[in-house]
């Protein structure tokens, strides 16, 4: 796999998720998508660190530290939107005016 291809997977990841998390009102969707722009961006680093560094495997440890990170702001965020959701029965942006009291 050339580099040129991985940066052009990751370009693609990123235009679905900033599409995804553009277009759709749904919290979860709006989470999906920031993953999708997140894990499209540490795929070009990966693939940008693997073709600067030859092969060395510290790029590699470094995106696994950073999806670690993402799964743990992945759970915190959805017990965000379970708390909405129960406490205003609404899982939508639109249906929560205001998030304040």
């Amino acid at each position: 796999m050339t580099l040129t291809t991985v940066l052009i997977v990751a370009a693609a990841l990123v235009g679905i998720g900033l599409y995804g998390a553009l277009s759709q009102q749904s919290f979860v969707m709006i989470m999906m998508g920031y993953e999708l722009i997140i894990n499209g961006v540490m795929l070009a680093g990966v693939g940008g660190w693997a073709l600067a560094a030859g092969g060395e495997p510290k790029g590699q440890v470094l995106v696994i530290v950073a999806m670690l990170v993402m799964a743990i702001e992945a759970a915190i965020g959805f017990a965000v939107v379970v708390n909405v959701y129960r406490a205003r029965q609404a899982d939508t942006t639109e249906a929560v005016q205001t998030m304040q009291r």
